[in-house]
């Protein structure tokens, strides 16, 4: 009896404890199911500019921050027409670098991924167009003038070698991507997703993340990921002030006219000293128009024909050549700022219309203010007794030989070679200091004809 009782008393233990276990259990995973899930965070940055120096510079930052941040992706909607060379191998080298995964998103409709821009989409974790956009004509285009043909090879073979090298990796189609670089080649949405070149077409970002929630992708280093992307939340990297101020500096129309503008108020400060304002505020716009043209590719050749236009220009203004220097000096400055900027693409050119207004309105200005500048000088070394040298005066005394005179309203001591009454018209011939030499004033020789009979 003993016996059953103390199995009797193990089993009503045994099930108290495995109903209290299990209450606790279900409790804790009553509380789980009510805990939110961490919504995902996708970073999006807006590539809408020229790829040149300053949108590298804003990528890399974007991507540093996305990692920082824990983002699930950084999301880049593109809109570019292209741009230099070696911004788009730095922008390409972030990208395939990221320890997060790129997307890369040409839209909205209208938008395009020209040029450099289509490097940078191949680049990319994943590649997705709007329907409406285009995509390539990468061929590499020479700002400094045509080369043979032997350095038109190797810049093509070494940019289809860059291009091949990540497109095989991401399982995109080689061929076709090197012959947007050979055949300046472009492809719509439609045509790039039927050639293997992105991976999917969406209308929008929220159709874009809702496509690519639970997919497989394959970093470039060959590890696998599983994308999460259901309900995202999508935060914008607005660029800085820094970042704004720079784009828009890096406009070679703004550089110039900063550059023009800065080297005026420079020359009015030296003409009118102590002002200070201009001279300080043309300094910085100087700086900041030297700044921006070192983020671009320059032609020497066109920094000698800004040269050469103003010396040509001042040779106008000091010697004068009946305006040829002047139109010669224009010449040349309208042609150098042509072609001050080495640019690849139409947009990072400086603007025909811009450079005929700068370079005749500086070149006009210039010579004006000059002039103005040579004959202050000389009238400035013209003062005192210097200044009045070959006017006419009248003898306020008798000169004996000394006394005085009147000279264009002024009183002036005066010595004649002979004694002369007062009232005697005198002409100045020259001075000893304050002492003025004069002389008679000859009268002008009589043209009358007289009649004799």
């Amino acid at each position: 009896m003993l016996q059953r009782a103390h199995r009797f008393s193990f089993r009503i233990t045994a099930g108290f404890i495995a109903i209290v276990c299990g209450g606790t259990l279900a409790l804790a995973a009553a509380a789980a199911a009510q805990q939110p899930v961490q919504q995902p965070i996708v970073e999006k940055f807006v590539l809408d500019d020229t790829i040149q120096p300053v949108s590298a510079d804003e990528l890399s930052r974007a991507i540093a921050r996305a990692q920082s941040d824990g983002a699930q992706a950084l999301l880049i909607q593109m809109d570019t027409p292209g741009g230099l060379v070696d911004s788009m191998r730095a922008m390409a080298g972030a990208i395939l670098g990221s320890r997060i995964p790129v997307i890369v998103y040409v839209g909205p409709s209208g938008a395009r991924a020209g040029s450099a821009g289509f490097f940078l989409l191949e680049a990319a974790d994943i590649a997705a167009m709007a329907p409406g956009t285009e995509a390539g004509a990468a061929h590499v285009v020479f700002a400094m003038g045509k080369p043979d043909d032997t350095e038109m090879q190797k810049v093509e073979n070494d940019a289809e070698a860059f291009l091949r090298s990540y497109v095989t990796r991401r399982s995109r189609n080689a061929e076709a991507a090197t012959a947007a670089v050979q055949s300046s080649h472009s492809y719509t949405a439609e045509e790039a997703l039927n050639q293997h070149l992105i991976d999917l077409v969406a209308n929008n970002e929220g159709e874009l993340l809702t496509a690519l929630d639970g997919r497989e992708i394959t970093r470039f280093d060959g590890a696998k990921q599983t994308l999460h992307l259901a309900g995202a939340r999508i935060e914008l990297i607005r660029p800085t002030l820094r970042d704004s101020l720079l784009g828009w500096l890096v406009n070679p129309n703004i550089a110039l006219l900063f550059l023009v503008g800065g080297a005026l108020l420079i020359y009015l400060e030296f003409n009118t000293p102590g002002t200070i304002v201009p001279g300080a505020l043309g300094t910085l716009m100087v700086l900041l128009a030297i700044f921006a043209l070192n983020l671009l590719p320059i032609r020497y050749t066109a920094v000698l024909l800004l040269i050469a236009a103003l010396v040509l220009l001042l040779l106008e203004a000091k010697f004068g050549g009946h305006g040829a220097l002047a139109i010669a000096g224009i010449i040349c400055l309208t042609f150098g700022t042509l072609t001050l900027v080495a640019a690849p693409i139409p947009q990072m050119a400086v603007s025909p219309l811009v450079a005929v207004a700068i370079s005749s309105a500086f070149g006009a200005i210039t010579v004006f203010l000059v002039r103005l500048a040579v004959r202050a000088r000389r009238r400035k070394a013209r003062l005192g007794g210097d200044a009045l040298v070959g006017s006419r005066a009248t003898a306020m005394e008798p000169l004996n030989p000394e006394g005085h005179v009147l000279v264009e309203g002024e009183i002036w001591r005066a010595i004649a070679s002979q004694p002369l009454p007062a009232g005697t018209v005198l002409q100045v011939t020259g001075h000893e200091q304050m002492l003025l030499r004069v002389q008679p004033l000859t009268a002008a020789p009589s043209t009358e004809i007289r009649a004799s009979f």
